[in-house]
């Protein structure tokens, strides 16, 4: 619904009815962020103009600011008693002004998050608002037909300007504040005079409800958006069509020019977000890969991301999962792989052969974790719809469903006897409930932030746990008792694992390091350094002597829990690696993507596979040479077979043989007359 750019225009922030925030690179048009947190679609979004935070607003009538480079969400603005339709920074990011259907516009302490002013004065819905460059002045447009100019200090109305016949659905100022554009579904763009409150001009042109304005940097030009697809850009002196940008194949709901005005960031219905090279009107990049509406974009200050919102339920695949593959898991005999995704489902694989067993619905939303009981009868997941379930796994019978946690369900895991289930919450809790009746046996609270990861040790007397918090905390089972506290990484505690053993934990975090830690004493053991971005998820082997870690960097890599070394790196997913996990014997992998597939690594052939992928790369490499093979587009990666890969995805995987190969003068005997 909504794009905007960051002030140095490397980024571009869109939201979508997806509820989903999302940030892209501008320059690639790599996603780069994913920000959830909304229960429903997301309006508008936009940056501070230091490129340091993000806000966004929904329909599930909360503001919510982020951090732009973690993506962690710093504080809830809660007040509106309706939709919130519009949400931007002031021009020194202390404030945020939002409008709502409840017809109130609101200023917040972007720092506190507390309310300083309620602009009471428009008789209907709020679609739009902005303040002026200085500070000094807000201003908003309403289903009311009416643009509307206050005092951002007292709150008075300054001035109404009326003359558009249909709602306004967007407003903004000029850079100099001097002037407020606005458009309308009365299918106008109108200029105006903020010191006079007179209209300056309409611009006629758009053959449907015009959706967003903007002016450019230096106030020469305006872009609009409209219902009837097109983008245009007009001479904001003489009214006159400059260019008209076609490409979209439904309603544009969001324009915004890069704070150089050299580029334009579009967000449709048609679920892209297209930037366009203003001066010539080409269209140079779509960004695709959202599954539903665009409500917002905005573009970074450095010109290197985007962020959309949308409302993505992406239905293209014929088998398999058809989004992001969350986590996955092995069976206890190792025969089958469970797997939950963002698609809402949870499926059941034989990992042999790489088909479906069964699929399990019942979760509303995504599956952000599935596991195994030990003797391999039932599975456990947990989900953004806020609860656990438990599931018969010969027959996908619903057998239980645990509800208690008021936010996502971000980890789930069985103890070892079956006897429990441990679950973490973005409710900063961890909970610990039998798994026989579902009764909820134990709440354990001293996480500050989200728990994004929980684990049993063998023996089920011990629970370790990873948050947001930066720690990881072990815990007395029976008592609830927090036994130690560990500190070391620097950001996000994402994933964390006990050895078979118990001795030991390992710890995966969005610093990019993998920790192993003497689980007795809190002692950190090694840093396990390599991955160069944000470590999703850690497991250990069975007999502890290897730990995998999958990472935002696309890798899975194997180390030597000993002695600290990188074993191998296991190349060729397309996207960042959510979860991995060991067969029970240690002789496979298993690993989830975001590029919607799971992939099965055979280790004990490993050594002798002839070609792999290079790392982070879409080069096939011959092993012994190191030589380049074969390039491969990024899109196409997920579905390319290597030698002992198994690949569960939605489109039929295929295998490449270069056994037959040669490579430097030998060429030739490839060559048959």
């Amino acid at each position: 619904m909504s794009v905007a750019f960051s002030s140095d225009g490397t980024r571009i922030v869109s939201g979508s009815s997806n509820k989903s925030v999302q940030i892209w690179d501008a320059s690639t048009g790599e996603e780069l962020k994913r920000l959830d947190g909304h229960s429903e679609c997301v309006q508008s979004v936009a940056f501070s103009n230091d490129d340091t935070r993000i806000v966004s607003c929904s329909n599930d009538k909360s503001v919510r600011v982020w951090d732009a480079s973690t993506g962690i969400e710093l504080m809830i603005l809660n007040g509106h008693t309706n939709y919130v339709s519009s949400v931007a920074f002031s021009t020194d990011s202390t404030r945020i002004v939002s409008g709502s259907d409840d017809k109130f516009v609101r200023v917040w302490d972007a720092s506190a998050g507390a309310e300083l002013k309620r602009l009471s004065g428009h008789s209907d819905y709020v679609q739009s608002v902005a303040f002026s460059s200085d500070g000094n002045h807000i201003v908003s447009g309403s289903k009311d037909e009416s643009v509307r100019i206050w005092d951002s200090a007292t709150g008075a109305e300054l001035r109404r300007l009326s003359g558009h016949s249909s709602w306004v659905q967007s407003v903004a100022f000029s850079s100099d504040g001097a002037r407020i554009v606005s458009g309308s579904r009365d299918k106008s763009v109108r200029v105006w005079d903020v010191t006079k409150g007179v209209e300056l001009r309409r611009i006629d042109g758009h053959s449907d409800w015009v959706r967003s304005v903007a002016f450019s940097g230096d106030g020469t030009h305006i872009i609009s958006g409209s219902n009837d697809g097109s983008v245009r850009v007009w001479d904001a002196s003489t009214g006159s069509e400059l260019k008209k940008l076609e490409g979209h194949t439904d309603w544009v709901r969001s324009v915004a020019f890069s704070s150089d005005s050299t580029r334009i960031v579009s967000g449709s219905n048609d679920k892209s977000v297209r930037v366009w090279d203003a001066p010539r009107g080409t269209n140079p990049r779509i960004l695709n890969g959202l599954s539903n509406w665009i409500r917002s974009v905005g573009i970074s200050i450095e010109k290197s991301g985007i962020v959309p919102g949308s409302n993505d339920r992406d239905a293209r695949r014929v088998y398999g999962h058809s989004d992001w593959v969350r986590s996955v898991a092995f069976s206890g005999d190792g025969t089958r792989i469970v797997s939950g995704s963002n698609d809402g489902s949870v499926r059941v694989w034989d990992a042999s052969t790489g088909s479906k067993l069964m699929k399990l619905n019942g979760h509303s939303a995504w599956v952000r974790s599935v596991a195994f009981s030990s003797d391999s009868t039932r599975i456990v997941s947990g989900s953004n719809d806020k609860s656990v379930r438990v599931w018969d796994a010969s027959t996908g019978e619903e057998l239980k469903r645990l509800n208690s946690h008021y936010r996502y369900v971000s980890s789930v895991a069985f103890s070892s006897d079956g006897t429990r289930i441990v679950s973490g919450s973005e409710d900063k809790s961890v909970r610990i409930w039998d798994t026989s009746t579902g009764t909820l046996l134990r709440t354990l609270n001293s996480h500050s932030r989200r728990v994004l990861s929980v684990a049993f040790s063998g023996d089920g007397t011990r629970i370790a746990s990873g948050s947001e918090d930066r720690s990881v905390r072990i815990w007395d089972t029976s008592t609830g008792t927090l036994l130690r506290r560990l500190n070391g990484h620097s950001d996000r505690v994402l994933s964390v694992a006990f050895s078979g053993d118990g001795t030991r934990i390992v710890s995966g975090s969005d610093d990019k390091s993998v920790r192993v830690w003497d689980a007795s004493t809190g002692i950190e053991l090694r840093i396990l350094n390599g991955h160069s971005d944000s470590v999703q998820s850690v497991a250990f082997s069975g007999d502890g002597t290897h730990v995998v870690s999958g990472s935002t960097d696309w890798s899975v890599r194997v180390w030597d829990t000993l002695i600290g070394t990188e074993l191998k790196r296991l190349n060729g997913h397309a996207a960042t690696v959510y979860s991995v996990a060991f067969s029970s014997n240690g002789t496979r992998i298993v690993s989830g993507s975001r590029d919607d597939s799971v992939r099965v690594w055979d280790l004990v052939p490993w050594h002798s596979n002839p070609w792999e992928f290079a790392s982070h790369g879409s080069w096939i490499i011959s092993v012994p040479h190191r030589q380049r093979l074969m390039w491969v587009p990024q899109g196409l990666m997920k579905m390319l077979n290597l030698p002992n890969v198994l690949i569960i995805s939605s489109e039929p995987p295929a295998k490449v043989d270069f056994t037959n190969s040669r490579i430097g003068p030998a060429w030739a005997a490839c060559y048959t007359p």
